[in-house]
């Protein structure tokens, strides 16, 4: 199928399920040729996970174009906030006092306020990146009231091999605890069980865009 029957499919499901969504297309690897039918098609949320490849893919297209938003989904360095901050305008990986810090100064900067979701290491995961479950009350309340980042909600990574519905409904609940509104969680695999248990950002790729590559 083609890119946009898949977006239309993936779209279509959605909607039966909530009109509450955004569907975040995560278009990390492909080239702008590759993605401009959907562009033309009329989606504006876009998901990268590298700076320097959303820099250089997308910096012309959004100055032309300053509805289409991009989102940061993967880990930001301390050195590249401030090109992050000049291309995204939702961080979905918050996950340190260092970088929210950096964030606030930097956002301060350039006058830009960005909206950000805390990333919540949800399984206890070794490998992978998020806040702690049992820090995080206190990480929402250092960004929001100290750092007066605009802090949308939580997100989270479910373990891979695992039911991911206990891993929502845990986010649910802190989300909930923390008086945060939106969830980012949910992907090509189990987004619609994320719906269920009130996902309000799904971030979709693979269903998309098919496997990824390089596509030139």
């Amino acid at each position: 199928m083609h890119l946009v029957d898949n977006y239309k499919l993936i779209n279509s499901k959605i909607n039966q399920l909530s009109k509450n969504v955004t569907l975040v297309a995560v278009s990390k690897t492909f080239s702008l040729d590759y993605i401009k039918p959907l562009i033309d098609l009329g989606h504006l949320d876009y998901g990268e996970n590298k700076v320097q490849e959303a820099t250089q893919k997308w910096s012309d297209i959004v100055k032309l174009k300053d509805s289409i938003k991009l989102h940061m989904l993967g880990n930001v360095q301390s050195n590249k906030v401030e090109s992050a901050v000049k291309i995204f305008s939702y961080i979905h990986s918050l996950d340190s006092e260092k970088i929210a810090n950096k964030f606030a100064t930097t956002q301060t900067k350039f006058n830009k306020q960005l909206k950000y979701f805390i990333q919540v290491n949800i399984g206890n995961e070794k490998q992978k990146n998020g806040i702690d479950i049992l820090l995080v009350p206190n990480f929402v309340k250092f960004c929001r009231i100290d750092l007066k980042l605009n802090i949308l909600g939580l997100m989270c990574i479910p373990p891979i091999n695992t039911e991911p519905a206990t891993f929502f409904s845990k986010l649910k609940k802190l989300n909930e605890e923390c008086e945060l509104r939106e969830l980012s969680m949910g992907m090509s695999s189990d987004f619609e069980i994320a719906v269920q248990f009130g996902a309000t950002f799904l971030r979709i790729g693979s269903s998309i865009f098919g496997n990824r590559i390089n596509v030139s």
